[in-house]
Formats: structure tokens, C-alpha cells, sequence
């Protein structure tokens, strides 16, 4: 009988012991499977964008479609040239998205952007109340569309960034795209307090016959705002038109313009303008073209749009 009672506790310690370690080996099986799922970015994912929809992307994407080029810059910036599959017309930076499919324009190709098969296309909200009928055919054949914002200052962009890396698993990319956008950013405004005298600054985003300038609200007022310097139109709102009548009466001691890209010797032909003879800008010839891309486009290179700016107007204060 005695013997009996042993080999029953031991039979019931070698059950508990199997037991246990089925349980241990269970347990750490599951924590392995979080871990990896933390370290891959977990999907399926919901994202409430711009519309104020909330969009569910079941797993990360591997066919991406983008209508604008400020998404398309955010995307190849977050290690996606190989996802991109289709991009507007207007895309031209890298240099790589001019190989890509295009899209059409504001008014993109619907039947094009389906024959892709994305199974994302990140669309924008400056695409407006024109573009929602064909997001609409475009989400009815099945297919994941994110608006993204219309951003107008930095935090905005960090916004867009952020939403678009996490849509596509590329959190981490983002995160490090953002942090070194704001410590480089940290880094100009503290070049900036070596600034001892304030310029006044005329932004021309249009020549003549219809000059059009920037004020609050735009991502120049901001970057002219970090290098401590004063937005001649800084009393206006958004894009504006004006006379020439307007732009000479603001007496700016600089002239930024941006349209360099498409009109051959801007300095020139600022300095030919008879009626701004008397304007110090003009006197002193201090007129500057600067990447039109690079201040307006709401990406990481909005970075080298501030450094542009700030090495034109004080050449002295940001001369590395």
C-alpha cells in the first residue's frame, strides 16, 4: 500500500511538472509572438484622416498609389520607393518618383489608379470637393484612400508624417524623420539670436502682371518668423494678390522669389521694374531666388527651405 501511495505522488509531480512547463513554454511562446508583433508595427491599423473618416488597413501596405507630391516626398523619405507604384504628374523629387507611373494630375485617372492594384493610395485635402468623386469609385473597388492634411506649418507636416508612417509600418522612420526635422530646426533658431538687426522681407511667389506674395498662415511667414525676420505681407492671410502699387509701398530691404524654376534671371528682372528704383531691396541688390519646392511643399525638405532663406537674408549669421 505504501508503495502504491509513492508511485501515485510521484506520477501527480511528474503531471504537475509537464504541466508547468507546458504553461512556462505557452507563456513565453506568447510573449515572444507581442514582441514580434511590437517590433513589426501591428496591423490591422485605424487612422482617422483628414475627413474625419477612419480607415482601416488590414496589413502593411505593398502597392502604394500617391495623388500629390508632398506625400510621395514623405513616403520615398520613409524607405517606401519600392511600395510606390504610381505618382501625379506634377512629382519630381527624388529623382526616382520620375520613373514611376503617373497618375494624372489634380484631376488623377481613376481606371489607371485601380489597374495598379494598391492596396493604399494616400490622397490629399487639397484635392478638395473635385476629388471626392473619384476617391469614392476608388474606395468602392475595394481600396484603402487616406486623406492626408493640407498642412501650413511644421507641426502640421510632423502630423502628416506621422499618419502616413504609421498607414504603412514605417513608425519608427517616421519618428526619426521628425526628430531630426525639429532638432534641426532648434538648431537655425539658435543661429537665429545672432541676428542684431531685423530685415524687412518682400516674398514674391508670382512676378507681374499678377504678383502674388505670402502672408500669415504660410510656411514662409513661419520660416521668415524662425530667422528672425519681418514678412513685409505679414499683416495679410494666406496668398495674396496684390498691386505693384502694394509691393512697393511695403519699402522691403530684401526681395525673396520663387519662381525660379520656371522664369530665367529673376534678379534681373525684379531690378529692370521702374517703379521699385527707390526701394532698398532694389538699391542694394539684394534680390534671391530660393527652391519654390523646398518652402511651400510639406516634407522634410522644408528644413533646406529655411536654411535657403536664412543664407540669403543674413548671409553673415548663416554663412556655414
Amino acid at each position: 500500500m505504501k508503495r502504491l501511495i509513492s508511485l501515485w505522488f510521484t506520477l501527480m509531480l511528474v503531471i504537475s511538472v509537464i504541466a508547468g512547463c507546458s504553461a512556462e513554454k505557452t507563456g513565453s511562446t506568447e510573449k515572444a509572438a507581442e514582441s514580434t508583433k511590437v517590433h513589426t508595427g501591428a496591423f490591422p491599423v485605424s487612422i482617422e484622416d483628414d475627413t474625419g473618416e477612419k480607415i482601416t488597413i488590414e496589413k502593411k501596405p505593398k502597392r502604394i498609389v500617391s495623388l500629390v507630391p508632398s506625400n510621395t516626398e514623405i513616403a520615398f523619405a520613409l524607405g517606401l520607393e519600392k511600395e510606390i507604384v504610381g505618382v501625379s504628374d506634377f512629382d519630381n523629387y527624388p529623382e526616382a518618383a520620375l520613373k514611376k507611373e503617373k497618375i494624372g494630375d489634380m484631376e488623377f485617372n481613376v481606371e489607371k489608379i485601380i489597374g495598379l492594384k494598391p492596396d493604399l493610395v494616400l490622397a490629399h485635402a487639397s484635392g478638395g470637393e473635385s476629388a471626392k468623386p473619384g476617391l469614392s469609385q476608388i474606395k468602392d473597388a475595394g481600396i484603402p484612400v487616406l486623406v492626408v492634411k493640407d498642412a501650413t506649418n511644421f507641426e502640421d507636416t510632423y502630423g502628416s508624417i506621422e499618419m502616413i508612417a504609421k498607414a504603412t509600418g514605417t513608425k519608427k522612420e517616421g519618428q526619426t524623420i521628425i526628430q531630426s526635422m525639429k532638432d534641426d530646426l532648434k538648431q537655425i533658431k539658435d543661429q537665429a539670436k545672432n541676428v542684431k538687426d531685423k530685415k524687412k522681407v518682400w516674398v514674391e511667389v508670382s512676378p507681374e502682371p499678377e504678383i502674388y506674395t505670402t502672408g500669415k498662415g504660410t510656411f514662409i511667414d513661419e520660416m521668415l518668423n524662425v530667422i528672425q525676420a519681418t514678412n513685409a505681407a505679414g499683416d495679410q492671410q494666406g496668398w495674396v494678390k496684390v498691386t505693384e502699387e502694394e509691393a512697393v509701398n511695403y519699402n522691403p530691404e530684401v526681395v525673396i522669389t520663387t519662381y525660379g524654376y520656371y522664369v530665367e534671371n529673376t534678379k534681373d528682372q525684379v531690378m529692370k521694374r521702374s517703379a521699385w528704383k527707390d526701394v532698398p531691396a532694389v538699391k542694394n541688390e539684394q534680390v534671391f531666388d530660393v527652391h519654390s519646392d523646398k518652402v511651400t511643399r510639406p516634407g522634410p525638405r522644408l528644413i533646406e527651405g529655411v536654411k535657403e532663406l536664412a543664407k540669403a537674408i543674413y548671409p553673415d549669421v548663416f554663412n556655414e
